[in-house]
Formats: structure tokens, C-alpha cells, sequence
């Protein structure tokens, strides 16, 4: 008796597909081997240890960190201006790099290079990659520039991602016949759209930017009151309006042309050189990295809504769909629900491609010193000072600018192979 072959899904498919592309394997598991590092970037080059102890017990100052910046500790004022490297301990656990990005090694300062003797009392302070002019650790600052480095990427696609998904599913869904709204949710929509903005992210730009300052969790929370704040008013569009909606005329529900309105506004993003914008923007607003992610998110969504678009126009006619609207689902429900999973594997591509793309602008954005805060040292702030600096210090920034990008941009064509139904077999 034969064995019964059971009938794979479209995405064990490209699992499949994906593992039989050597390269784009091997540069997924490097990536996430970047990741590890960019994750526990404090526990692996700081200047504070890991764990001490004095007369007081056993501490933990990486882990208290944390948990200050969260606000669920407080730092003890003993600790403050510390000369960790000077304290005396009665037993004490280092990270594998004893440097901070901006640890400042007076001894060593003036491009202390790698290869040559270094003024250090033993060979656990050595700087394996050299320093910059101020002394400060460059493997530090390497390993540090990798949070930095994912951060702009997975950050900014991330908001790409969402403004694309969103605008791109509701042109190809909906196109321009499909989405009918009373002429009071559009009067209402009109009038709560700019106090919304206002109170939801301008009023907040201060907060967002020194919650990025601070740590990243802290930014995301900060993140997700402001998108509550304007889903508010968006239910208030809703609350508002269903009164005015028993007058006639203003009941009446009119035809939006989504998807030319969101089609001319592709083309006007699309016609203006989009690294020009970026640099406009940052060059007149304060230094600050959250601005750098924001900036490029706002400017790269345009690619992944014509990707999702094209696949609704195809995914909107199918069976499953017109079952849906026949068992009664709302237009939402039936978008978001049915639709959209099933039409964003293109995204996936685009998304690899662009997070490569955003490392690669961050790291021209420092190169040319716009947009980074002067005492953050990111990949492309350390290339730019290599410019006065002996050969070698443009070796590592260099060396990691072009592996990071080479693997995301190898995730990228693997995807695109597995993804790509002529591919299965």
C-alpha cells in the first residue's frame, strides 16, 4: 500500500523553496546572529560590569540600568559619575568588551591603533579595533552601532510597512467605487484629521524624541500612545458624526475614490528624488535618530503599497472573497481578515530589500553628519571620521556597512525565489 502524500500549503512551499537557496540560509542566520548582538549590545561592550560585589551584596548596575530607564527603579546617587574601571570590589564580573561607546581613554586617545602597543595595565583593557581622536573604544562603538543599525532598519520599514499595507490594500480593494462614507463622517473626518496630527505627534515630537534618547522600549510605548491618541479621534469621526447622519442630505453615503486619490499621491512622493527630501528634512530639524527613522518610514512606503495594491486588485475577485461578503462581513473585516493575509508576500520582498536600503541611508546621513547627534557614533559617523584618521580606522565601518547590507539584500533575492510561484516544483 502507497503512503498517502498529503498536499502541502503555499507557505510550506516556500519554506521549501527558500532552504534550497544556500546563501539566502546562510545570510538569514547571520543576520539573526547580528541581531543577538544588536539585543545585547550593554551586556557585551560597557564599561559598567555585569554583576559586582562590595559591602552591600551581589548588584546587577547593567540590569538596574534597565529598569531605571523603564522607571520601575530608581539609580542609587553612588553610582552617579562612577569610575567603574577605578572601584574597589571585593568580587566583580566585567562584559568580554569593558568600554562604552563614549568611554573616554585619555591614555589611549589620538587613533591608538590596533596593531601597535597601547597604554593599558593588561591586555583585558586592550582595544582590539583601535580608538577615535577622543579615545573612545571602536569595537564598542561597532557593536553598539549594530542596535543602531536595526533599529533605523526594522524601525523605519516597519512604519513603511504599515503606512503601505494600509494605503496600498484599501486602493486595491476598494478602489474607486467600493468605499461609500456619509457626507457627515467625511465632514467630521475633515475636521478632527488636523487636531488629530497635532495632539497624536506634533505636540508629542518633544516626548518621542527624548523616549529614543532614552531607550527603545521607552520609545515604543511612547509610540503607542500617540497612535491611541489618534485612533480616538477616528472613533470620535464615528461618534460625532452618527447624529448628524438622521438629516438627509448628510446621511447619504458618496462614492470615495480611493484609489486614484492614493495613486496621484504615490506619484508626487515618487516624483521628488527621495534621498534629496530625506536630507531636506533632517537638515533643518534637531539631530535625533528617532527623526532618521521616522523621516525614511514617511519616504519609503510607496514600493510596498503598489506591491499590495496589485496583489488586491487580483486577491479582491477571487471566490473566497465574494463568499465573504455573502455570509455578510463587513468591508473592514473581510480586508483585513481575508485580503490583506493572503496577498502580503510581496511585501515580505520588499520589506528585506528596504530595511538595506534604510542602514544604507542612516549610514550616509552620518557619513555627511546631518541628522545624528554629534556623541552617538553609528557605523556612518565612524566611516566620516576615518576621513582624518589613520588607513585602518575605516576598515571595520566600512567591512560592516557592506555585510550588512549584502546579507539583507541575499534575504531579499531568496525570498524573491521562494516567494515567486514559477519557483515551485
Amino acid at each position: 500500500m502507497e503512503p498517502v502524500q498529503l498536499k502541502q500549503d503555499y507557505w510550506s512551499y516556500v519554506k521549501r523553496q527558500f532552504k534550497k537557496n544556500k546563501r539566502a540560509v546562510f545570510s538569514g542566520w547571520m543576520v539573526l546572529l547580528l541581531m543577538t548582538i544588536a539585543i545585547f549590545a550593554d551586556f557585551i561592550a560597557n564599561e559598567k560590569p555585569l554583576a559586582f560585589k562590595d559591602e552591600s551584596g551581589w548588584n546587577f548596575p547593567i540590569v538596574k540600568e534597565y529598569g531605571v530607564k523603564i522607571g520601575i527603579t530608581e539609580w542609587p546617587s553612588a553610582w552617579n559619575n562612577l569610575k567603574w574601571a577605578e572601584k574597589e570590589y571585593q568580587s566583580v564580573i566585567f562584559p568580554l568588551i569593558p568600554y562604552s561607546p563614549n568611554t573616554q581613554d585619555y591614555r589611549n586617545a589620538q587613533f591608538a591603533s590596533p596593531f601597535e602597543p597601547q597604554d593599558i595595565e593588561s591586555k583585558r583593557w586592550r582595544h582590539w579595533l583601535g580608538t577615535e581622536a577622543l579615545g573612545r573604544d571602536v569595537l564598542s562603538a561597532m557593536i553598539h552601532g549594530t542596535r543602531i543599525a536595526f533599529m533605523v532598519g526594522f524601525v523605519s520599514m516597519f512604519l513603511a510597512t504599515l503606512i503601505g499595507v494600509v494605503l496600498g490594500s484599501m486602493a486595491g480593494y476598494f478602489g474607486d467605487d467600493r468605499l461609500k462614507m456619509s457626507r457627515a463622517s467625511i465632514l467630521w473626518f475633515i475636521i478632527l484629521i488636523i487636531p488629530a496630527y497635532f495632539y497624536s505627534l506634533q505636540s508629542r515630537t518633544h516626548l518621542l524624541s527624548n523616549a529614543i534618547g532614552e531607550s527603545f522600549l521607552l520609545f515604543l510605548f511612547q509610540l503607542v500612545v500617540s497612535i491611541i491618541i489618534f485612533v480616538l479621534f477616528m472613533v470620535g469621526v464615528w461618534v460625532l458624526s452618527r447624529p448628524f447622519k438622521r438629516i438627509k442630505w448628510l446621511g447619504q453615503k458618496v462614492s470615495i475614490p480611493v484609489d486614484i486619490v492614493i495613486q496621484r499621491l504615490i506619484e508626487v512622493l515618487v516624483s521628488i528624488p527621495g534621498l534629496f527630501l530625506i536630507i531636506a528634512i533632517v537638515a533643518i530639524a534637531k539631530p535625533s535618530i528617532m527623526l532618521i527613522m521616522a523621516v525614511i518610514g514617511l519616504t519609503s512606503w510607496t514600493e510596498i503599497a503598489r506591491f499590495i495594491r496589485a496583489e488586491l486588485l487580483r486577491v479582491r475577485n477571487l471566490e473566497y472573497i465574494e463568499a465573504a461578503h455573502a455570509l455578510g462581513f463587513s468591508n473592514i473585516r473581510t480586508l483585513f481578515k481575508h485580503a490583506i493575509p493572503n496577498a502580503i508576500s510581496p511585501v515580505l520582498i520588499a520589506l528585506a530589500f528596504g530595511i538595506a536600503a534604510a542602514i544604507l541611508i542612516e549610514s550616509f546621513l552620518s557619513f555627511i553628519g546631518i541628522g545624528i547627534p554629534p556623541e552617538v557614533l553609528t557605523w556612518g559617523k565612524l566611516l566620516s571620521l576615518s576621513r582624518s584618521a589613520p588607513w585602518w580606522f575605516a576598515i571595520a565601518p566600512g567591512f560592516a556597512i557592506f555585510i550588512m547590507i549584502t546579507l539583507f539584500n541575499l534575504l531579499g533575492e531568496g525570498l524573491t525565489d521562494a516567494l515567486d510561484p514559477r519557483q515551485k516544483r
